[in-house]
């Protein structure tokens, strides 16, 4: 299986791209804002466990975010792989799905970020904002105040996927076909390794 975390902060061009290697490399898209959403409408177990935290501006717990994932890993098993977007955002949430995914006889293949600037951030969102209708974009201190805790809470995840010799980076200003052929050089060298690990 090709399993990637794509990541990147707010406005790094994540859900462009991995729509494209989705389409490319047939797979699996998980994303846990579509999770909880498709959970707390089918109202399952997790779903409504889910919802009363949200109901009450609570965070939800790792584990019911973990219980979804295993849940979809289990209904795709026989996946070309899947490419996980908005998660793990911590070094706890990166080490559960190592455990799930070593349950599920699989593992990450990589971890690939996205690197862009502070300012080219900012300035992305507050465009994106005029369009979006998402008032988060609309604000730039808000924008500045998303960007610093993506950077000061998301960049261990890297370290931890670094440690692995898992994790690669890609410039994500450029043109956006530019940014895919790199994204694709990196995991078509990793696909290269899986197959010769056989």
């Amino acid at each position: 299986m090709l399993n990637i975390v794509l990541f990147g902060p707010p406005g790094a061009g994540k859900g462009t791209q991995s729509q494209k290697l989705i389409e490319k490399y047939n797979l699996i898209h998980l994303s846990t804002g579509d999770l909880l959403r498709s959970e707390i409408a089918a109202g399952t177990r997790l779903g409504l466990e889910a919802k009363k935290q949200m109901d009450n501006g609570l965070l939800v717990p790792d584990e019911v975010v973990i219980g979804m994932i295993d849940n979809k890993v289990k209904e795709h098993r026989h996946a070309a792989g899947f490419i996980f977007d908005g998660f793990p955002r911590t070094v706890p949430q990166a080490q559960s799905l190592d455990k799930l995914l070593q349950e599920n006889g699989t593992e990450i293949s990589c971890m690939i970020a996205l690197r862009v600037d502070d300012e080219e951030l900012t300035t992305r969102l507050l465009l994106r904002g005029q369009t979006s209708g998402r008032p988060d974009d609309q604000n730039e201190a808000l924008i500045r105040k998303r960007v610093m805790e993506y950077n000061t809470k998301t960049a261990p995840v890297a370290d931890y996927y670094a440690g692995q010799g898992k994790f690669r980076a890609v410039d994500g200003i450029g043109e956006i076909e530019d940014i895919f052929n790199d994204l694709c050089q990196q995991i078509d060298a990793i696909k290269d390794r899986q197959e010769n690990k056989k």
